[in-house]
């Protein structure tokens, strides 16, 4: 959905949201009922948005529904028509921001979206043991998980892979319906290897099965290949894991950095009740923080703070600065951040008009442009005209 069509639904989204007070004057003000997004039945995202969830029902009596979604779109979308007011969402926050992949259609383009908190996470390339992938290089011939619709996963794949040298015409491309099918295409033989995070229930699943689990590493002293990483997703760096399906103190691996989930919600969500949203996860973490082996990331003074995918919320602003987590240095990420959203958004918009322009031209011609032309024009004109 567009911009301008998200903006209509602001009025019902910031409703929906209208808070209601809980007894304890200085407990966070949470409306009685919520509704999230979070990655599909499986995946440490939705075990996580469960914790907090089942926390808030604890702590502050508010009720929560999550809907699951193996796709960007799928977990994105509720929020754009205010169905639900907070997404626990990967790096298609930052590809929406963006306005590319998926979000490169003149359906969507660039979301204004802002960040309440973002955990830290380590994600990497889960391997059946059994099919041999020591280093990612050896993926060179072996079949990989992709899934439509969700460039969060495809993306970060597509770094992976560059990191060994290899691209998608090195291996063989499975595609998926959803994130949680992946698990099960491993555990049958029908998939060698697909991204994910290692605490999820789904890895616990493939390290029980016969086919067993591995973790190659992204050594930090490669650096051409890190360079490589960098390349296709800038927001990724070294992160040595110990915790999950298969590692341990003795046994860690390096794996790829970045933040996941991100609460995510759209800037036209009050400040207030952004506010009151980062408050209630800080003041009910020891509730949740033993809900999955990373579930402590979740450490307001940590995973508060940028860098992540999209601004923060002015509300998780407040509160940071009230708590003394904030810092020069985070306001300094905030403003560089928000500028690029407001360029791309801007760009967005003239790329638009300029389509618009060079279709009349065209018509003038007799040349018929359809609308399927408008992905290689913004690529064009957003490579030409967004630095």
């Amino acid at each position: 959905m567009n911009r301008s069509i998200a903006a209509l639904v602001a009025s019902v989204s910031v409703a929906a949201f209208a808070g209601t007070a809980i007894a304890d004057g200085h407990a966070p003000k949470l409306p009685r009922s919520n509704v999230w997004t979070a990655y599909d039945l499986g995946s440490s995202g939705y075990a996580e948005a469960a914790g907090i969830a089942n926390a808030f029902q604890k702590k502050y009596k508010a009720r929560v529904r999550i809907i699951p979604s193996g796709t960007s779109i799928g977990r994105l979308l509720p929020l754009t028509t205010g169905k639900a007011q907070y997404g626990y969402l990967a790096n298609e926050a930052f590809f929406a921001a963006e306005g590319t992949y998926d979000f490169a259609v003149p359906e969507w383009g660039p979301q204004d979206l802002r960040i309440i908190t973002g955990r830290l996470a380590n994600v990497g390339v889960a391997t059946a043991k059994d099919a041999g992938i020591k280093e990612i290089s050896d993926l060179k011939g072996k079949r990989m998980g992709f899934v439509k619709g969700n460039p969060s996963v495809n993306v970060k794949n597509d770094a992976y892979l560059a990191f060994g040298g290899l691209t998608r015409d090195d291996i063989q491309v499975v595609w998926f319906g959803s994130y949680g099918a992946m698990k099960t295409a491993v555990i049958a033989g029908q998939l060698d290897a697909f991204g994910s995070v290692t605490t999820s229930a789904n890895m616990r699943e493939i390290e029980a099965s016969p086919r067993g689990l591995h973790w190659p590493s992204f050594h930090p002293e490669n650096k051409a290949g890190w360079k490589a990483i960098t390349d296709v997703v800038s927001f990724a760096a070294p992160g040595k894991e110990t915790r999950g399906a298969a590692l341990s103190d003795a046994n860690p691996a390096w794996l790829v950095g970045y933040r996941y989930p991100m609460i995510t919600t759209y800037a036209r969500t009050s400040e207030d009740d952004a506010y009151n949203m980062i408050k209630a996860l800080d003041m009910a973490f020891d509730d949740y923080s033993k809900t999955t082996a990373s579930s402590f990331n979740w450490e307001v003074a940590k995973a508060g703070r940028p860098p992540y995918d999209t601004p923060a919320h002015d509300g998780a602003i407040r509160y940071m600065k009230e708590k003394g987590y904030w810092q020069p240095e985070d306001q300094a990420w905030q403003d560089n951040r928000l500028a690029r959203l407001n360029a791309v958004i801007e760009t967005w918009d003239n790329g638009q008009a300029a389509f618009a322009d060079m279709r009349a031209a065209e018509k003038a011609k007799g040349n018929k442009v359809g609308n399927d032309a408008w992905a290689d024009f913004w690529t064009d004109y957003r490579a030409k005209n967004l630095k």
